[in-house]
């Protein structure tokens, strides 16, 4: 019988430390570093090939910033009329083109503002990255801890196989009860398998965020990655407008109006001023010339570019108003989710988990003293597994509604400072 193990002797010893090395969850003897979330944040925002990649943006606009301000370069000439010998006319000039209306202003205005868009960008890039090596860490840490309430059920299932075993041999219970506990086990085996390889898969995603290509790490660790209280809708509604969504979404609007106001310089004509020499071999005599060119806006008022870019503000201000509705929207809606998720949690761990633990112990002795059939047994585990199943759900939405507003705002530990 299982609760003969504490007697003395060298074998029962033996199969005591057996069941000992069993209460060891398997990643927890695994070798290797272990990854912690601050460790992890620190490798993304380091190694990530994406924010890596928004920060070229600021030096792109930064380019085109300074060529925005470049003045056009000047013209040099040569002609030469009458090309029969003796008879050439030959000018030299040099032209310069001086732009009217204020277009240079105009475009370093445009250039600035994408400047601007790069940089929040960039922010926004950065928030992503830290909700989404969040979001990873954390379903790391579920499939963790979902592998070790795999393992416990299947050490539930070998506890319960013996005892219908030791039934079965002392002929108070029917063999069909055997059967029954080892389809359970096999049962608990293949969920074991689930569980492994929702692990496997889950480290690769996070090494994966991080910006590795494999993950060189054992386990995470959950130290840093608590879950506290999230701040009040109010300041987050509040603060809604300081996100880099709504910054950006603003920014796209100054620069679609700046867009507008370098189409309508567009319209005034660039004037060019052409300075040189003239030779003729006829008169032997050499004279300066001066011109000046400007064209006549005529046909082309730039009238369609006007068009275009007026049209595109106003899209840039309908945009704007979208994104508020959507984010004022995914915020109501996470902060839902969350306070469910949170309440659900709280409820498995006061009283749910606790009682269908308690439920298994008591199904398992009265079994053990011919009080319940094996069948009792059977339903008080399966309602232990559904159980935790539940609360790892619970656990992993409330961790991704935390992640969806942190993609919003950022880190949430800021939120209220």
């Amino acid at each position: 019988m299982f609760c003969s193990l504490d007697r003395p002797g060298t074998g029962r010893g033996r199969m005591l430390l057996m069941l000992v090395l069993l209460a060891v969850p398997s990643w927890a003897m695994a070798q290797g570093p272990v990854l912690t979330l601050d460790k992890a944040l620190q490798t993304a925002q380091a190694n990530n090939p994406e924010l890596a990649a928004a920060r070229w943006g600021i030096d792109i606009a930064e380019g085109e910033r300074r060529q925005a301000g470049v003045l056009p370069n000047p013209e040099v000439g040569w002609e030469v009329e009458d090309t029969r010998n003796g008879k050439e006319t030959t000018t030299v000039s040099v032209s310069q083109m001086f732009e009217l209306g204020g277009k240079r202003g105009a475009r370093l205005d445009v250039a600035g503002r994408g400047s601007q868009l790069a940089e929040l960008e960039l922010e926004r890039q950065r928030n992503a990255l830290h909700a989404d090596v969040k979001g990873a860490f954390q379903a790391a840490l579920q499939a963790q801890e979902g592998l070790q309430l795999a393992e416990q059920s299947l050490r539930l299932s070998e506890r319960a196989l013996q005892v219908v075993q030791g039934r079965v041999k002392a002929g108070v219970a029917s063999p069909v009860e055997d059967t029954r506990a080892q389809v359970q086990m096999s049962e608990v085996r293949l969920e074991l398998g689930r569980a492994q390889q929702a692990l496997t898969v889950t480290y690769q995603q996070l090494a994966a965020t991080t910006g590795a290509p494999l993950a060189e790490f054992s386990r995470v660790d959950s130290a840093g990655s608590e879950d506290p209280a999230l701040p009040s809708r109010t300041l987050l509604l509040e603060r809604l407008e300081q996100t880099p969504d709504m910054r950006l979404a603003r920014v796209q609007i100054d620069q679609q109006e700046a867009e507008l106001s370098l189409a309508r310089t567009q319209r005034i004509p660039d004037l060019t001023v052409s300075v040189g020499s003239q030779y003729s071999e006829t008169d032997r005599e050499r004279i300066n010339v001066v011109g000046v060119s400007l064209p006549i806006p005529l046909f082309d008022r730039n009238q369609g570019n006007i068009l275009a870019a007026a049209r595109r503000a106003d899209q840039a201000r309908d945009q704007r108003n979208g994104a508020e509705l959507r984010l004022r929207s995914e915020v109501v809606q996470a902060l839902a989710q969350w306070n469910t998720a949170s309440q659900e949690v709280r409820d498995f761990d006061r009283s749910i988990l606790p009682s269908a633990q308690n439920a298994v112990d008591a199904a398992t002795r009265g079994f053990e003293r011919g009080k319940f059939a094996f069948l009792d047994v059977l339903d008080a585990q399966r309602t232990l597994v559904a159980a935790r199943l539940q609360y790892l759900e619970a656990q992993a939405q409330r961790s991704e509604a935390r992640v969806r507003l942190e993609r919003i705002f950022g880190d949430l530990s800021l939120a209220t400072r």
